[in-house]
């Protein structure tokens, strides 16, 4: 059984990143309250792994994981695309009419923000968790209040879908990194049969240091997929650049980190994995 770290609770989109990951697999969440626990559960036990959401293509990155995950030491090996569906849900024996106050996390709720507008006589309130919000209206029977998360939660707390899609954009996907220890990543991600790498470096503070850098991977028929720059702190004006990259020659790949190494400077490869699959909850 592997034990995989979610941020979130039971029926949240990091709890069914994780079963479409390890579809067929038997898993143990262990489900924490912060991004912070999910990293302090890798480091009590090098066993556990962990599913972190790294980026969303309407509220773009999240650039407090990526320096966690720089920090903590871990390794990237695979990804996994959800499309992320909202729904709208209620205690079973309510209804539309009953329904005064709405419930979510504060970027479902702006992802849903149309569907909020016609609907705007409910008050809307932020919560941690969009599942942990549905829990909550559960457990305490709240009563005239709904919660938007994905409609894998409903089951799962006893909960009525009152709709399915209520999101804005359709083309609303999240990509999730799956992180393990170091001295397991290897069986986990076998880097010589993957296409993908995630690496993180800082630059001199040269004119054209990252043109000559991404010259190189150009030259080395790598294509960059992303590029992510965050401030060094206390150090005005020189960033870290997280950079992912495909390839299709593994060895090609590998001399090309060679070539730009001298350039750079604290390179660090954070994983070499397969390009993760999207799927719909």
């Amino acid at each position: 059984m592997k034990r995989i770290a979610i941020q979130g609770e039971r029926g949240s989109f990091h709890d069914a990143a994780s079963h479409c990951y390890f579809e067929g697999e038997e898993i143990e969440l262990i489900c924490c309250n912060t991004f912070e626990d999910v990293f302090e559960e890798m480091k009590k036990d090098s066993n556990v792994i962990a599913m972190v959401a790294i980026e969303n293509t309407i509220a773009g990155s999240l650039l407090h994981n990526y320096e966690l995950l720089r920090d903590s030491g871990m390794q990237i090996v695979g990804e996994h695309k959800l499309r992320i569906s909202h729904s709208i849900m209620c205690l079973p024996d309510e209804d539309w009419s009953d329904i005064k106050e709405v419930n979510s996390h504060p970027v479902a709720l702006m992802q849903c923000r149309d569907f909020l507008k016609r609907h705007s006589d409910l008050k809307v309130v932020e919560a941690d968790d969009t599942a942990g919000a549905a829990k909550d209206i559960s457990m305490k029977q709240m009563k005239g209040h709904a919660a938007i998360c994905s409609k894998f939660a409903a089951p799962l707390y006893g909960m009525k879908v009152l709709e399915e899609g209520i999101e804005t954009n359709k083309h609303n996907f999240t990509r999730f990194l799956v992180l393990a220890d170091p001295w397991i990543a290897e069986e986990l991600s076998q880097p010589s049969q993957s296409n993908k790498a995630s690496i993180v470096f800082s630059l001199p503070h040269n004119e054209g240091s990252l043109s000559q850098v991404l010259s190189i991977f150009s030259f080395y028929k790598i294509n960059l997929t992303k590029i992510q720059s965050l401030p060094i702190i206390g150090r005005e004006w020189e960033y870290m650049f997280y950079i992912d990259v495909m390839y299709n020659d593994y060895t090609r790949y590998r001399q090309s980190i060679d070539a730009v190494r001298p350039l750079t400077k604290q390179l660090k490869i954070l994983g070499e994995y397969k390009e993760g699959k999207s799927t719909i909850k």
